[in-house]
Protein backbone atom coordinates (compact mmCIF):
# COMPACT_ATOMS: atom_id res chain seq x y z
CA UNK A 1 0.00 0.00 0.00
CA UNK A 2 1.42 3.40 -1.05
CA UNK A 3 1.56 6.48 1.15
CA UNK A 4 -1.22 8.91 0.26
CA UNK A 5 -0.53 12.41 1.67
CA UNK A 6 -4.14 13.53 1.24
CA UNK A 7 -5.44 10.50 3.13
CA UNK A 8 -2.79 10.98 5.84
CA UNK A 9 -3.75 14.63 6.28
CA UNK A 10 -7.46 13.76 6.43
CA UNK A 11 -6.79 11.05 9.02
CA UNK A 12 -4.64 13.37 11.16
CA UNK A 13 -7.31 16.10 11.00
CA UNK A 14 -10.03 13.64 12.01
CA UNK A 15 -7.96 12.37 14.94
CA UNK A 16 -7.32 15.96 16.09
CA UNK A 17 -11.02 16.80 15.93
CA UNK A 18 -12.05 13.64 17.76
CA UNK A 19 -9.43 14.23 20.44
CA UNK A 20 -10.56 17.82 21.00
CA UNK A 21 -14.02 16.63 22.08
CA UNK A 22 -12.51 14.58 24.92
CA UNK A 23 -10.32 17.32 26.38
CA UNK A 24 -10.82 18.49 29.96
CA UNK A 25 -9.46 21.66 31.48
CA UNK A 26 -8.19 22.39 34.97
CA UNK A 27 -8.81 25.95 36.13
CA UNK A 28 -7.82 28.21 38.98
CA UNK A 29 -9.10 31.59 40.13
CA UNK A 30 -8.70 33.96 43.05
CA UNK A 31 -10.28 32.81 46.30
CA UNK A 32 -11.44 36.36 47.05
CA UNK A 33 -12.66 37.83 43.74
CA UNK A 34 -12.36 41.62 43.37
CA UNK A 35 -15.80 41.86 41.73
CA UNK A 36 -19.23 41.72 43.31
CA UNK A 37 -21.90 40.01 41.22
CA UNK A 38 -25.55 41.01 41.39
CA UNK A 39 -27.05 37.52 41.36
CA UNK A 40 -30.82 37.55 40.93
CA UNK A 41 -33.36 35.05 42.17
CA UNK A 42 -34.91 33.23 39.32
CA UNK A 43 -37.87 31.06 38.49
CA UNK A 44 -37.19 28.01 36.36
CA UNK A 45 -39.67 26.12 34.23
CA UNK A 46 -38.33 22.79 32.99
CA UNK A 47 -40.16 21.14 30.10
CA UNK A 48 -37.21 19.18 28.68
CA UNK A 49 -35.93 16.83 31.37
CA UNK A 50 -33.24 15.42 29.09
CA UNK A 51 -31.67 18.84 28.56
CA UNK A 52 -32.04 19.77 32.24
CA UNK A 53 -29.97 16.71 33.20
CA UNK A 54 -27.18 17.72 30.77
CA UNK A 55 -27.01 21.52 30.86
CA UNK A 56 -27.90 23.51 33.97
CA UNK A 57 -27.96 27.21 34.76
CA UNK A 58 -25.80 27.85 37.84
CA UNK A 59 -26.73 31.49 38.32
CA UNK A 60 -27.73 34.74 36.66
CA UNK A 61 -25.95 38.08 37.12
CA UNK A 62 -27.65 41.36 36.13
CA UNK A 63 -26.15 44.83 35.74
CA UNK A 64 -26.80 48.14 34.02
CA UNK A 65 -24.51 48.76 31.10
CA UNK A 66 -23.57 51.98 29.34
CA UNK A 67 -26.58 54.06 28.33
CA UNK A 68 -28.86 52.21 30.75
CA UNK A 69 -28.98 49.01 28.68
CA UNK A 70 -29.69 45.96 30.86
CA UNK A 71 -26.84 43.40 30.79
CA UNK A 72 -27.42 39.78 31.82
CA UNK A 73 -24.89 36.98 32.22
CA UNK A 74 -25.86 33.38 32.96
CA UNK A 75 -23.38 30.68 33.94
CA UNK A 76 -24.21 27.33 32.33
CA UNK A 77 -22.75 23.98 33.43
CA UNK A 78 -22.46 20.77 31.43
CA UNK A 79 -23.16 18.07 34.02
CA UNK A 80 -22.04 15.23 31.73
CA UNK A 81 -18.56 14.04 30.77
CA UNK A 82 -19.19 14.59 27.03
CA UNK A 83 -19.51 17.84 25.16
CA UNK A 84 -23.07 19.06 24.80
CA UNK A 85 -24.58 21.28 22.14
CA UNK A 86 -27.49 23.49 23.02
CA UNK A 87 -29.17 26.64 21.80
CA UNK A 88 -30.28 29.63 23.79
CA UNK A 89 -32.44 32.67 23.19
CA UNK A 90 -32.99 35.86 25.16
CA UNK A 91 -36.43 37.42 25.41
CA UNK A 92 -36.62 41.04 26.61
CA UNK A 93 -39.53 42.82 28.32
CA UNK A 94 -40.30 46.47 29.07
CA UNK A 95 -41.56 47.81 32.43
CA UNK A 96 -45.14 46.86 31.47
CA UNK A 97 -44.23 43.24 30.67
CA UNK A 98 -44.46 43.68 26.90
CA UNK A 99 -42.09 41.68 24.72
CA UNK A 100 -39.44 43.87 23.06
CA UNK A 101 -38.09 42.48 19.79
CA UNK A 102 -34.47 42.97 18.88
CA UNK A 103 -31.50 41.41 17.09
CA UNK A 104 -30.72 39.22 20.12
CA UNK A 105 -34.16 37.56 19.86
CA UNK A 106 -32.78 34.74 17.69
CA UNK A 107 -31.48 31.39 18.97
CA UNK A 108 -27.72 30.99 19.23
CA UNK A 109 -26.04 27.56 19.14
CA UNK A 110 -23.25 26.85 21.64
CA UNK A 111 -21.38 23.86 22.91
CA UNK A 112 -19.73 23.21 26.23
CA UNK A 113 -17.16 20.54 27.03
CA UNK A 114 -17.84 17.84 29.60
CA UNK A 115 -17.99 19.08 33.22
CA UNK A 116 -17.17 22.61 31.99
CA UNK A 117 -19.10 25.82 32.52
CA UNK A 118 -19.43 28.84 30.29
CA UNK A 119 -21.07 32.24 30.42
CA UNK A 120 -23.89 33.35 28.15
CA UNK A 121 -24.14 37.11 27.79
CA UNK A 122 -27.10 39.18 26.72
CA UNK A 123 -27.60 42.91 26.31
CA UNK A 124 -31.08 44.39 26.01
CA UNK A 125 -31.92 45.82 22.59
CA UNK A 126 -32.87 49.23 24.04
CA UNK A 127 -32.81 51.12 27.37
CA UNK A 128 -36.55 50.64 28.00
CA UNK A 129 -36.00 46.92 28.73
CA UNK A 130 -36.31 46.09 32.43
CA UNK A 131 -36.67 42.30 32.46
CA UNK A 132 -35.62 39.19 30.56
CA UNK A 133 -36.20 35.50 30.01
CA UNK A 134 -33.49 33.02 28.97
CA UNK A 135 -34.61 29.93 27.05
CA UNK A 136 -32.41 26.87 26.54
CA UNK A 137 -33.09 24.36 23.77
CA UNK A 138 -31.58 20.94 23.17
CA UNK A 139 -29.72 20.95 19.88
CA UNK A 140 -29.04 17.87 17.74
CA UNK A 141 -25.40 17.02 17.15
Amino acid sequence: MNFNPVRALATATLMLLLGAGCQTVNTTETAQPAFQRNMVSEKRVITDGSLARKVQILGVNVSDGPGGFLKVQAEVLNTTRRYQRFAYKWEWFDKDGNLVEGPSSVAVIRQVEGKESLFINGVAPNPSVRDFRLKLYENAR
